[in-house]
């Protein structure tokens, strides 16, 4: 008995291992999950301003974007602005509703793939009814102006950054994780294509026609940005025809990046990020945000994220030799 007490009491007794796994801070897509997400909720706020409430909203917003559309477009795009004129108020709470909810679906981990699946099916429905296809079967798609449209690239964004991981190679960018080299590049190819050509189309093929888009773009605005418009306006009626026949080439380059080295393939990336915060500003006005009436940042942040997935890793390392193999190799 003397000695059982004696080891009881010498007994330490172990606190409890935990169970839960280190943090680690996410990866690059990851990163870009979470700036999309966070895009979205800022759609979702936008929703809440007073205008979007109101009959305006459909009748002054939405109906315009049907012109120039097939006429089975432009019935359905119709319909819908009047849809949402009768019952704005409840129409637009949903939509505030559907978009936050998109944002925080995306940024918590265990709904992310149902919110991105969801925000595709979402997207396509806004860019149907809310912004008439942005343009690209009118005479009136303008890259300075936001065609092909915010939420097209929203949906693409939501592809490329699928939680999904190909065998095989290691991806040279985040954008061909999911989709795989060749589909990445194909996406890439084809959207800057689009872009370079909208340069041939309607106002865009003149100085006059990209001076009146940009002076256009200043109406509601703050004074310091109708300002800067004027001055981006000025600049444009001088050396509008430069503008115009340097944009295909520039589009077309940087489409051809997909397919460059690493080093060269990053400078175009950073330049084409440069290319998407200045279209933001003097062609997009920061997406109206400042005007009471924008129901999204427009293109410009979302090119900016599109170009980021596309950033080509540096070379992988060499892995380190496994020391049991090693030890093994030399008994041997």
């Amino acid at each position: 008995m003397g000695g059982t007490s004696e080891a009881v009491g010498t007994m330490q007794i172990q606190p409890p291992t935990s169970t839960r796994l280190p943090w680690r801070p996410p990866d690059e897509r990851r990163v870009l999950q979470l700036v999309l997400g966070t895009i979205w909720l800022f759609d979702g706020v936008l929703q809440l301003q007073p205008f979007m409430f109101t009959r305006q909203f459909g009748a002054d917003m939405l109906a315009p974007t049907a012109n120039g559309n097939p006429s089975p477009v432009a019935h359905s795009v119709l319909w819908a602005a009047r849809v949402i004129s009768h019952h704005s108020v409840g129409t637009d709470a949903a939509f505030a509703a559907i978009q936050i909810l998109l944002g925080l679906g995306i940024a918590w981990r265990p709904t992310v793939k149902a919110a991105l699946a969801l925000s595709v099916v979402w997207a396509g429905l806004v860019w149907w009814f809310g912004e008439g296809l942005g343009g690209v079967v009118s005479n009136a798609a303008s890259t300075v102006s936001g065609s092909p449209g915010a939420v097209l690239i929203y949906a693409v964004l939501a592809v490329l950054l699928w939680p999904a991981d190909r065998a095989g190679m290691s991806p040279s960018s985040t954008a061909a994780r999911a989709v795989g080299e060749h589909a990445a590049r194909f996406i890439w190819v084809v959207l800057w294509g689009v872009l370079a050509c909208f340069a041939l189309l309607g106002a865009n093929r003149s100085a006059d026609g990209l001076h009146d888009l940009v002076t256009g773009a200043s109406a509601g605005e703050p004074r310091w940005l109708a300002a800067l418009d004027r001055h981006a306006a000025d600049v444009l009626a001088t050396g509008g025809c430069r503008c115009r026949s340097r944009w295909p080439s520039s589009s077309s380059s940087i489409a051809l990046s997909a397919f460059m080295p690493r080093r060269p393939a990053r400078v175009l990336t950073a330049v084409t990020v440069g290319v998407a915060v200045v279209l933001w500003v003097f062609g997009e006005n920061f997406g109206g945000v400042f005007s009471g009436t924008g129901t999204d940042p427009n293109t410009g942040p979302l090119l900016a994220l599109l170009a980021l997935s596309y950033w080509r890793r540096g070379p992988e390392p060499t892995p380190a030799p496994e020391v049991g193999h090693d030890l093994v190799m030399e008994t041997a």
